[in-house]
């Protein structure tokens, strides 16, 4: 045994007229006795050796007497006997639970013979890896573009218009590219103006008409004036140049903050 109970307050109240030096003799015939799983030998000269005390046999030879029975030429000891015949009994439940437990999974890898006709294979013919077939509809779809930086476009604009499309969780098209394209063309704006303008007025898209707004119609309606007096349609143009003016310092700077969020 390499483990007992030692119930303190009952060993102090046994051995409180014991010198410290007694007590520890007692403890180590104690051990011994544990260790060994079995009753001390009757000889004084053994146990002092054993207990390293060898000029102490009258002390070994009193303990013995006081807290040990002499049964068959061995001194035994009541409490350890009890502690002992538990601990086999232990032993003996935890070894019978163990071959069952065995057993048990011995017979779950051996299946009854009314289970082995189950596990026949009937057919030779080997089955594949794609148990059902994948048609062209099955087949995963890769939607994933990529969209070339448009002509006359710098990297930093078109990072920053790819970034406003990010954040309005709207994916960057050909489809969407090509028709901002023609719109700035409608314009008379270049494709980097345009962007940029969405950029600064958060739009994903852009319109001719949302920077000039009637303007290929007035054009054609225009004709030379008759009178030496501003014609409306030239003055209402020159009205709406604020709509179609290059980007200001405090517009850029706000593209390079949305720039450094994306």
């Amino acid at each position: 045994m390499h483990y007992y109970q030692h119930h303190i307050g009952d060993f102090i109240k046994d051995t409180s007229f014991l010198t410290n030096e007694e007590v520890g003799i007692y403890l180590k015939l104690l051990w011994l006795y544990y260790d060994t799983e079995q009753p001390l030998p009757n000889s004084l000269f053994e146990l002092s050796m054993k207990v390293n005390a060898r000029e102490r046999q009258d002390q070994i030879s009193g303990i013995l007497k006081m807290f040990f029975t002499l049964q068959e030429d061995e001194w035994h000891h009541t409490r350890c006997d009890k502690e002992i015949e538990h601990y086999h009994q232990q032993l003996d439940a935890a070894s019978r639970a163990g071959k069952a437990s065995a057993a048990k999974r011995a017979l779950n890898k051996n299946p009854t013979p009314v289970e082995h006709p189950l596990k026949v294979r009937t057919t030779t013919v080997q089955p594949t890896n794609n148990q059902q077939p994948i048609t062209n509809n099955h087949k995963p779809k890769n939607t994933a573009t990529t969209v070339a930086t448009p002509d006359g476009v710098s990297d930093s604009v078109w990072e920053d218009f790819k970034a406003l499309r990010k954040a309005k969780r709207a994916p960057i098209t050909q489809r969407a590219i090509d028709g901002i394209v023609q719109e700035a063309k409608k314009a008379g704006w270049t494709v980097e103006a345009a962007l940029t303008e969405c950029c600064v007025r958060g739009w994903q898209a852009f319109k001719a008409e949302w920077v000039a707004p009637k303007i290929q119609a007035d054009v054609v309606r225009m004709t030379v004036p008759s009178r030496n007096t501003p014609d409306p349609t030239l003055e209402r143009l020159k009205a709406e140049e604020k709509f179609v003016r290059p980007p200001s310092l405090a517009e850029l700077e706000k593209l390079a903050a949305l720039r450094r969020k994306a």
